[in-house]
């Protein structure tokens, strides 16, 4: 788009028509184009690392150039943390409707499990929550980490409901939600997109399986 120092001076005001703000970059976090280009990048990431994926390869498999792409985003870092916070908005809603619903704390933490599977394995094609936080620089870095540590306090938080209210047996809130977090954490690492299982079938079990073990074995 030409800047108004382009254009000449004595061209007569009735042609020249309103001036179309520029777009703020990264401005609508939800924006069909701007999710393309994070799923494309995160397969890229999962595929080849961050470091061993380029921006043009990120581009190319859009169809785009490696110019518009940073309309969107002005780096690859960047890319790498919008990722990063694309996944946790979607956490973050959940875990509002889920404090919001008045339901029991054992159906609480099912849908975060749900939620968070889904998340691991759906959204940004099995990259969401672990993708390589070292690259980050140390502004994003904290900013992810802090978000993170949001939704895991909250989850700390359900797991306290649970035992003071007698649905799940008396335990150590940390070390349970360690063991949790590392188990969905873990599931990219093994799970094959053409395989069996799906991810509906992996989230339900997981969630079957965790709820049903706070409710017999306590760990103190």
């Amino acid at each position: 788009m030409a800047s108004s120092e382009s254009i000449p001076a004595a061209r007569p005001p009735s042609l020249k028509g309103p001036r179309r703000p520029k777009r703020p970059r990264n401005a609508d976090a939800l924006a069909s184009t701007r999710v393309d280009i994070l799923k494309s990048a995160a397969k890229a990431f999962r595929r080849l690392g961050y470091h061993g994926a380029t921006v043009e390869q990120i581009a190319a498999a859009l169809h785009m150039k490696k110019g518009n792409l940073y309309y969107y985003f002005k780096n690859k870092e960047e890319i790498l943390f919008a990722c990063h916070q694309y996944s946790l908005d979607q956490l973050m809603r959940l875990l509002d409707e889920v404090e919001r619903s008045g339901i029991a704390a054992d159906e609480k933490l099912r849908r975060l499990i749900v939620a968070f599977v889904h998340t691991i394995l759906d959204d940004l094609h099995g990259t969401a929550l672990i993708l390589e936080l070292e690259a980050l620089s140390p502004a994003h870095l904290e900013a992810v980490i802090v978000r993170r540590d949001q939704f895991d306090h909250a989850v700390r938080l359900v797991l306290e409901e649970g035992m003071a209210t007698g649905v799940f047996a008396a335990g150590d809130s940390k070390l349970l939600a360690f063991a949790l977090f590392g188990a969905v954490n873990w599931i990219p690492r093994w799970f094959n997109p053409a395989g069996a299982a799906t991810s509906q079938t992996i989230a339900d079990l997981f969630a079957d399986f965790f709820v049903a073990g706070l409710k017999r074995s306590p760990l103190g």
